[in-house]
């Protein structure tokens, strides 16, 4: 089931939170989704190049939070705030409402954000540079910055062939089925001459086997990443194997055989 369905999606209420948190009656509800809709796509288009993972919004009694999780905060925030400021003004007219608030939290590693990485690789396709030769640097880069595994797949008129096909190039360990492993999952296409090229991009963060927040907005110690609340390696808890092929088998051979010896 969890190649079937959307790894997000499957691991709410468990190890992730909702982007949309509020409440509504029958009445409203499907008025208040439409608007959630308008809000994130005017801000995609608006902020092309700013590096926009998620946007969280919340509702309170005629109040109205935005928050942004961006990898480049300088380009929304603007020179002295002003760009900020527009943004909250052009949402006020699009929502109707007189109380909007904007937050901009900062993405500290965007190599391991999958929206932000299938972004970038959507983008290196449109500018005429090799599918392989993005989709590598994509993996080395996350790999570097402490993924347990990625996969990335590209579906389309690759380099411009006749015939649309698939190729996925993946590294590392992605188990879908693991609801407690933390999966991040991006779909997003790259439109060139010859058509849309779509971009799934996997990446697997680690285990959480401790209580998790789900509050999306929440950054920083345990939720932050991998090596925060992930099992610790396997390696680590192994004995060492090398006194073993020495013969005798490390401590076990009395006070001052093995390769640990006692001080």
């Amino acid at each position: 089931m969890g190649q079937k369905t959307n790894p997000v999606g499957n691991r709410l209420g468990i190890i992730r939170g909702w982007e949309s948190n509020w409440y509504a009656n029958r009445k409203d509800f499907s008025s208040r989704l439409i608007e959630d809709t308008k809000i994130r796509t005017y801000l995609n288009a608006r902020i092309n190049k700013g590096g926009i993972s998620k946007i969280v919004i919340e509702r309170t009694l005629g109040k109205l939070i935005i928050t942004i999780h961006t990898s480049k905060p300088g380009i929304i925030i603007g020179k002295g705030g002003g760009e900020v400021d527009r943004i909250k003004e052009e949402l006020k007219k699009l929502t109707g409402k007189d109380d909007v608030q904007i937050n901009i939290l900062e993405i500290r590693r965007p190599e391991l954000d999958a929206m932000i990485v299938a972004d970038t690789i959507a983008k290196q396709i449109e500018n005429r540079i090799n599918f392989k030769r993005a989709i590598k640097m994509a993996i080395a880069s996350a790999l570097r910055m402490g993924a347990e595994g990625i996969k990335i797949k590209a579906s389309g008129r690759l380099g411009g062939a006749e015939i649309a096909r698939s190729e996925e190039i993946k590294q590392g360990r992605t188990p879908l089925h693991t609801l407690r492993m933390d999966i991040d999952y991006a779909n997003v296409f790259a439109l060139t001459v010859y058509g849309k090229i779509g971009i799934k991009v996997w990446i697997c963060k680690g285990e959480v086997l401790a209580k998790r927040d789900l509050n999306p907005n929440f950054v920083g110690g345990k939720n932050e990443g991998p090596g925060g609340d992930r099992r610790p390696d396997r390696r680590d808890d192994r004995p060492d194997r090398r006194d073993d092929r020495r013969g005798g088998g490390g401590d076990r051979r009395g006070p001052g055989g093995g390769g640990r010896g006692r001080n």
